[in-house]
């Protein structure tokens, strides 16, 4: 017996010009989901759309490409960036959405998967929500599907008392379910996507019955760099996903955009003080990440030691944004180096003892020796006293 459920809450107008469900998200919202934080944007692309679209997406794919590296539509509408990077990158990634291949973002912590992973949801299906967090715990149920127990005791089992997991309610409705941290799920739990990408099905045997997917049905899957070897994915599974390798920024003007973005992003809805009041600080945030993941100063003349950490691009935005907040609150509103070091330093100096000679040696070597960063080096030895 075959399931295949249109899907119950998708708008009659799928194929027209409006997304549903993207009304405005309360403003008490600390971090609206991304169909609703950027519903404006969605619904000016979607009705100036006139290429084609595949089954049940809301959007073309070049439209969804436009919504996540920005532009500017014909009426004079501004798309901001939601990714900034190899515009190729995006463009393989949502071509792969739209065949029968899966997507597996792959890349360093910090290099936005999660990020590209809900935004791409919310342009294609309208919805980023059903999504599978992966752990070292998440059960095979967690793909598939569980039960309601109080119903399954007294009926036994039925549909009624099937509880449906996100990859089964997107089958079910055309829509794009996302797999985040891939690789923390245990092996014999990965593999239970085989079936459903593979054959595009579910089976239910306590029922004799199956979920098949329809049209739009499709899963962003992400892992990090650093998690090969944790649960490799096994090789027949792979093979059911297409490979999209998310970089780090290629240059510092392009992080600290990035970084100024996000943080502006956030401090907004944190009644934050404006980034551009410390975008200089930002450049240094930046400036000390880069040259301690690469290894060598920018202008490549010194080599460093590297921390054990990732100082990834998302680390920077955390640091900023802490350092806004004690700007805000315990400063004068503008950010300044001392806002920043006690960040920068827990950042870097992950393991005390390895981590804080490399930091120290970072310290007195390049930062002191800086023109115009006294005051860094000041606020840092202060931080690590």
């Amino acid at each position: 017996m075959s399931v295949s459920a249109e899907p119950t809450s998708v708008d009659p107008r799928r194929n027209g010009s409006v997304p549903a469900d993207t009304g405005t998200a309360r403003t008490d919202t600390l971090r609206p989901h991304a169909e609703h934080a950027f519903a404006d944007e969605l619904a000016a692309l979607a009705a100036q759309d006139d290429r084609p679209r595949p089954a049940r997406w809301r959007l073309s794919p070049w439209a969804v490409a436009t919504y996540l590296l920005g532009g500017t539509l014909p009426d004079g509408t501004v798309i901001t960036p939601k990714y900034v990077g190899p515009r190729r990158v995006v463009e393989v990634a949502v071509t792969t959405l739209a065949t029968d291949r899966a997507l597996l973002l792959l890349g360093v912590p910090g290099t936005a998967k999660t990020w590209v992973s809900e935004h791409l949801a919310a342009a294609v299906s309208g919805d980023s929500t059903l999504l599978v967090q992966g752990t070292a715990g998440t059960p095979e149920e967690a793909i598939r599907y569980g039960w309601n127990y109080a119903r399954l005791l007294a009926h036994g089992p039925s549909r009624d008392a099937l509880v449906p997991s996100p990859v089964m309610r997107a089958m079910a409705e055309g829509r794009t379910a996302r797999v985040e941290e891939l690789t923390r799920i245990p092996a014999d739990v990965q593999d239970s996507l085989i079936t459903i990408l593979s054959e595009k099905t579910l089976p239910i045997p306590e029922l004799g019955q199956e979920v098949q997917a329809v049209g739009g049905f499709n899963l962003i899957a992400t892992a990090n760099d650093r998690d090969r070897g944790v649960n490799e994915l096994s090789s027949a599974l792979r093979r059911r996903f297409n490979t999209v390798v998310l970089p780090l920024p290629e240059t510092p003007e392009a992080e600290v955009d990035i970084v100024t973005r996000r943080v502006e992003q956030i401090g907004r809805s944190l009644d934050l003080p404006a980034v551009p009041d410390g975008v200089d600080e930002i450049r240094r945030v930046v400036t000390v990440f880069r040259e301690l993941r690469d290894g060598v100063t920018a202008d490549g003349r010194t080599k460093l030691k590297s921390p054990s950490g990732t100082l990834s691009t998302a680390e920077a935005i955390s640091v900023v944004t802490g350092g806004l907040a004690l700007a805000a609150h315990f400063g004068d509103g503008l950010l300044r180096a001392g806002d920043v070091a006690a960040g920068v330093l827990g950042a870097v100096v992950r393991d005390p003892a390895a981590d804080r000679v490399v930091w120290q040696e970072y310290l007195e070597t390049v930062v002191r020796e800086r023109d115009g960063w006294s005051d860094f080096y000041r606020a840092c030895r202060e931080a690590g006293a």
